[in-house]
């Protein structure tokens, strides 16, 4: 009998995990935050969270046209829509978190030449645009339940600008002022660990995220109990929902391990430097964005060692 040799390129083993069953699993692990979100802010969430994935899938379909491409069966286009929407401000008008959206895809995905080419965080890039460009609006807040505006600012601007402590049993529930879907910690705790069990996401960036900021927060507290305990700057904020959700997208961060543990190192440190001395109350998209920059560099000088081979 002839022997027939077949040739493919690799990875010759293949995971049963592939693109589309991760997006799934990542918009599965946000319903608990989402359903938290609607719960505290009402309609306005659930008219946010509509507008921002309408968009987003709608401009990735037009663009897509645009270059003569199929609209792919993966659902990255809901996922940036969704995780836009829980950056936003819950006040925020629909219109803004139209265009938010639409610049997510356009320029933070799609100018780069689609998924798995862009280097920056979409969702983060379409905030960004929207601070930018409508700094009021993004710094404009809503009391949970009441919806009133509040005229202060979310706990990190109430602890930055007038000295004031949030309740840390408010911040694990998420009973507090703050972008829509970022105030549960507790809602958001319980999709990251469905993430890990997974094995959706790697661990080492949100554990040296985390830990980075418990280290640098706990020093900076026994110098000046001013800066706000090491808990506190835990639950408050996007540091949860970036940790987990955005600083392990796989295509804007390191390959290696070790620049894994860089990456979330990094993060921690420029997330307490602006939350404590920077402009802005908060510094987790800012942190972020930052080292998806440097995550070329990373891939470049850190290699692991070859199978058999000596490390360079």
């Amino acid at each position: 009998m002839e022997k027939v040799l077949f040739l493919s390129p690799s990875p010759h083993i293949k995971d049963r995990m592939d693109v589309s069953r991760l997006m799934w699993d990542v918009i599965f692990s946000l319903l608990p935050a989402v359903g938290f979100s609607v719960y505290f802010f009402r309609f306005k969430a659930v008219g946010l969270y509509l507008t921002c994935i309408f968009f987003s899938v709608l401009s990735e379909c037009l663009f897509l046209k645009l270059r003569r491409r199929e609209f792919p069966k993966e659902p990255s286009a809901i996922l940036t829509g969704l995780l836009l929407a829980m950056v936003l401000p819950p006040s925020i008008p629909l219109w803004a978190a139209a265009l938010g959206a639409i610049f997510a895809i356009i320029f933070g995905k799609q100018i780069f030449g689609g998924l798995g080419y862009n280097i920056f965080n979409p969702a983060l890039m379409g905030r960004a645009f929207l601070m930018a460009t409508f700094p009021v609006l993004m710094t404009t807040w809503i009391n949970p339940f009441t919806l009133d505006v509040v005229t202060s600012a979310s706990p990190l601007g109430l602890l930055k600008f007038h000295h004031q402590l949030t309740p840390l049993w408010s911040l694990f529930w998420g009973n507090v002022a703050g972008s829509l879907g970022e105030t549960s910690a507790f809602a958001l705790l319980v999709g990251a660990v469905y993430l890990l069990v997974k094995r959706c996401i790697d661990w080492r960036i949100p554990l040296f995220y985390l830990l980075t900021v418990l280290v640098f927060s706990s020093v900076t507290f026994l110098l000046n109990p001013a800066y706000g305990s090491p808990l506190f700057h835990l639950l408050a904020g996007g540091l949860i929902l970036g940790a987990f959700f955005m600083a392990t997208d796989p295509v804007t961060t390191p390959i290696p391990k070790l620049g894994r543990i860089i990456f979330g190192t990094g993060a921690g440190v420029l997330v307490m430097v602006i939350r404590l001395w920077g402009g802005y109350p908060e510094g987790v998209m800012f942190s972020i964005i930052f080292m998806n920059a440097i995550t070329p560099v990373l891939n470049r000088y850190i290699k692991p060692k070859s199978f058999g081979g000596k490390r360079s």
